[in-house]
């Protein structure tokens, strides 16, 4: 500890409400204070103009830092907004140095135009502000996932207005191989089979197994991973977390795959916890808050993340905590990202939160098409309308002995076919990949599910791609589910006397009751994607000729439109 003398502007108000629940007032004229204190602090800009839905950086450089924990004594924020705005947002820094010697704050910009800033830093008696301006253009960037207003079943992307079709999967620890090369190809392959949402462990670790699945450490991979400093960091039981304290390289390494995703206009689920690791921060605890807090600080200017708290969290969470940290996570995220949480039972979703943003159910039990129009019925009774995601309904192979499932039901088909009929009922789903080829364990070619990392015998994500070419083709986010236009054993969705999808799960041929006018007709091959043109078909009553083969198909008719 050392004396130094500060000389700071008069009446100099550094805010603090957002963080520690009131106005701090500091007024220093030519005072000498006995406090722990940097020598000096330099504030740089990372841009002076960037696109909107990208992020500006400002680095805070501390010279001869003397902070015990630089994590927990020091605070940085600031304050962005556009330059004619009177209630500018007010966000978290993160430090990200274990000395103490850099301190970053990150702003997303949602739209363009001039935006100036305000950057704060107190230890102690220390205080410092740093202010500035910088452009944001209008680069076209595709920005945050959000519910659509106009249709609350759907996403769009926020900076473009286009239109999301979730098409998710499960890399669970993708964060647990060492080199980054292997998590960018990951992701290419993703990226080529129309995968535009992953669910990736922020923090996990797996005791002496995964599941079924023959996956262990070695040949490049962890079976953890760890966002805290740690006494033992390759125990996958007791690391000994210092949860006051962060591994800042794992951090940074989670940047990178960001980065690379965002790229690929691949969303990151951000899973914050897991029921598999032994090691938490107690529930409502200081150290959890500042976990969910610095998460916020350091990722929240990633245009493509959403939120999970927990995954199969009703096991180590109950529905208070799940409300009330829910609640202070979207809080603190002023990027306003998706948040959910993802229980066990499904009855435990927060469906009239004002921060959950979509469910997160998970349901294996076929067949899944009334299921899931059922949990369409149960948010409608709230008059909260938001999508509605089945995030873990079977992975290719995977038959743990409580999955009531029987083979096929859980191949590769099996999938790709209860996807669609989960697409049928106007709702969405994340899938996941076998993890038989495991990883450690011979013949490791493969982790799937568990980390991501894929062979050549694998076929549910190509299989699954076709689902997305059928949907993009029309305005999906217009229709509805309309069950009762079609024979038994068919689906449909509508936006009547425009468009009619329907789905023919072996086959057959369909009636369809038409509003007046003529559509244009064609099938649709589920499983390969093969499309043939079947001509015009007229109202009220059309049926079509019988499907090529009894394999799935659809059937798309679409308005036709004569030029005046």
């Amino acid at each position: 500890m050392r004396n130094v003398n500060l000389t700071i502007p008069l009446a100099l108000t550094i805010w603090m409400r957002r963080f520690c629940g009131s106005v701090l007032l500091v007024t220093v004229l030519n005072a000498s204070v006995s406090s722990a204190a940097p020598k000096a602090v330099e504030c740089h800009l990372s841009n002076a103009g960037i696109d909107a839905w990208d992020f500006i950086e400002l680095t805070l450089k501390v010279s001869d830092p003397d902070a015990t924990n630089p994590f927990t004594d020091v605070t940085v924020g600031g304050e962005f907004g556009r330059a004619d705005d009177s209630h500018p947002s007010k966000l978290p820094g993160f430090c990200d140095a274990t000395d103490g010697s850099l301190y970053r704050l990150r702003f997303m910009p949602t739209s363009a135009g001039d935006y100036t800033y305000a950057v704060h830093f107190q230890q102690g008696g220390f205080l410092q502000t740093f202010r500035g301006a910088f452009k944001a253009s209008d680069g076209r960037r595709r920005g945050a996932l959000r519910v659509d207003p106009a249709y609350p079943w759907h996403f769009i992307w926020a900076g473009t207005g286009e239109h999301y079709f979730w098409n998710g999967t499960t890399a669970f620890l993708l964060m647990g191989w060492e080199d980054d090369q292997v998590i960018r190809d990951v992701l290419d392959r993703y990226h080529r089979w129309k995968i535009n949402r992953v669910r990736v462990l922020l923090n996990g670790r797996a005791a002496e197994h995964f599941a079924t699945e023959p996956v262990e450490s070695g040949h490049g991979f962890r079976l953890y991973v760890n966002p805290w400093a740690a006494q033992r960091p390759a125990d996958r039981v007791r690391a000994g977390f210092d949860f006051a304290r962060f591994d800042l390289a794992y951090w940074a390494k989670f940047e990178r795959m960001l980065r690379y995703a965002r790229d690929r206009d691949i969303i990151i689920s951000v899973i914050l916890d897991w029921n598999d690791s032994k090691e938490h921060p107690a529930a409502g605890s200081a150290d959890e808050r500042r976990y969910y807090r610095y998460a916020v600080a350091r990722l929240g200017a990633f245009a493509n993340i959403t939120w999970e708290l927990g995954d199969d969290l009703d096991s180590f969470r109950d529905a208070a905590w799940t409300h009330a940290t829910g609640t202070l996570l979207t809080h603190w995220d002023n990027s306003r990202h998706l948040a959910t949480s993802h229980p066990v039972n499904n009855d435990h979703q927060d469906r009239a939160a004002e921060w959950f943003g979509m469910t997160s159910l998970q349901e294996w039990h076929r067949p899944l098409h009334v299921w899931m129009l059922e949990q369409r019925r149960k948010q409608a009774q709230i008059g909260r309308l938001i999508p509605q995601v089945n995030e873990e309904y079977g992975y290719e192979d995977h038959y743990p002995d409580w999955n009531p499932s029987p083979a096929p039901g859980c191949s590769a088909d099996g999938n790709r076919r209860a996807a669609w009929e989960m697409a049928m009922a106007d709702a969405y789903q994340t899938t996941g990949e076998t993890a038989k080829r495991g990883t450690g364990v011979a013949p490791d070619t493969g982790g799937g599910w568990v980390n991501g990392r894929a062979d050549a015998t694998m076929q549910l994500l190509e299989l699954q791609s076709h689902l997305v070419e059928f949907f993009t083709a029309f305005d999906w986010w217009k229709t509805e589910p309309h069950d009762e236009l079609v024979n038994h054993g068919a689906f449909c969705l509508s936006q009547p006397g425009q468009i009619y999808a329907t789905y023919l799960p072996h086959g057959g041929n369909v009636s369809v009751k038409l509003a007046p006018g003529d559509y244009r007709a064609n099938w649709f091959h589920a499983r390969t994607g093969e499309t043939i043109d079947l001509g015009t078909a007229s109202a009220p009553g059309w049926t079509s000729p019988k499907a090529p083969d009894l394999d799935d198909w659809a059937l798309l008719l679409r308005k036709v439109t004569i030029p005046r």
